[in-house]
């Protein structure tokens, strides 16, 4: 068992006062937008010894992670674990297969691709599927609405729909992310002077339409962000987004849990980055309601997905509880006090587990527990 530091990440889009109040720490004036808890080489979180975690596990990859996990994931960490606060809207993004992102990441090596290239897609060769858990009011982009309620919007704010009637979701994102930078622009300028005026049963989405383009004005991101569902999660809610969908968090502080990876394709609103090629091979245009993930049991509630890299679960206790050995976790509190070996862990602070170290915890608090999905 460890203690961990973990490394803040001040992205533009940050909250000024989410994390500094979760961790207990001043106020900077700065946005704090997330905190990474996990063995990632870019900010990877340290023992109390000074050793980072990724040092750590590379002494007894075996020990530490287990057969299980050496076997599936090779020595390392599967996920990375994040407290996600956002004050802005994130870009529109979505991740590649695995599968896709073997195959980009080893063309952008032989092509000599610098990984820290601004204009680099593939930055490793996994898959990032992820799971975000409210710990406020969430608000989030999460796939594409379907296909008739979105003519029936851009109808009404008096778009052009025939492409989008007739050749799809598909057909029309390709063709709106394709035109020439000065016709996407008056096509944006169309859709947010439409949506001045509330369309009935739309209210929120012509709503978010002006907030997108004071932000990130002329973006041909807002018209891709009107096809999606926009959602929003009551504390204790989550959504899981698989490869290929398309979406973006645009406000609240979340417990985000992904595979250990930096894969991110870009559709708009981002001065970022954006391979309109390369989103278009990826994307899943499957079209419905976003599904809201509920977690069952107790007092370990688990938030079940199929991703074989993470399992993300909430703990509410009262007492003892005992965690077995046999995978990696991580452990962050965010309400109480944890007692674990003798050491008391308050709010916002987290600790590592082995694979070889069964123990049990007490108190009263609530924790987020992220292992391998094995």
């Amino acid at each position: 068992m460890e203690a961990l530091e973990n490394r803040v990440q001040a992205y533009a889009w940050g909250s000024l006062t989410a994390i500094p109040s979760l961790l207990g720490t001043p106020v900077t004036g700065a946005p704090q937008a997330e905190l990474w808890l996990g063995a990632h080489p870019s900010a990877p979180s340290t023992l109390r010894n000074g050793v980072t975690l990724d040092h750590h596990l590379a002494s007894a990859p075996a020990r530490l992670l287990g057969g299980r996990v050496v076997e599936r994931f090779g020595p390392q960490l599967p996920f990375l674990l994040k407290v996600l606060a956002a004050a802005q809207p994130l870009s529109l993004q979505a991740h590649p297969t695995l599968a896709q992102a073997k195959a980009g990441f080893a063309k952008e090596e032989a092509a000599g691709v610098p990984r820290t290239a601004g204009h680099r897609n593939y930055k490793d060769a996994n898959h990032k599927p992820e799971i975000i858990c409210a710990l406020t009011e969430f608000h989030a982009l999460c796939g594409f609405r379907r296909h008739a309620d979105s003519v029936r919007l851009f109808k009404a704010l008096g778009l052009d729909t025939s492409v989008l009637e007739h050749h799809g979701l598909r057909g029309y994102f390709e063709h709106v992310m394709s035109l020439p930078q000065a016709a996407q622009g008056g096509l944006v300028d169309q859709l947010v002077d439409a949506s001045r005026t509330p369309v009935k049963g739309f209210e929120a989405e012509c709503a978010l339409a002006q907030k997108l383009s004071a932000q990130y004005p002329r973006d041909i991101g807002i018209v891709g962000a009107l096809l999606l569902n926009l959602v929003v999660l009551a504390p204790g809610e989550a959504l899981y987004l698989d490869a290929g969908n398309l979406h973006a968090y645009l406000e609240g502080t979340g417990v985000e849990l992904m595979a250990n990876s930096d894969n991110v394709l870009r559709g708009g609103l981002t001065p970022k980055h954006v391979d309109v090629p390369e989103l278009l091979s990826v994307l899943d245009f499957v079209d419905g309601p976003a599904k809201v993930l509920r977690p069952t049991g107790a007092p370990e509630a688990v938030y079940a997905t199929p991703a074989p890299d993470f399992r993300l679960s909430r703990l509410t206790l009262s007492g003892p509880y005992a965690l077995p050995a046999g995978l990696p976790q991580i452990l962050l509190v965010t309400e109480g006090t944890l007692t674990v070996g003798g050491q008391s862990f308050g709010r916002g602070q987290s600790l590592f587990i082995g694979a070889d170290e069964a123990l049990t915890v007490s108190g009263q608090a609530t924790l987020f527990r992220a292992t391998p999905g094995l």
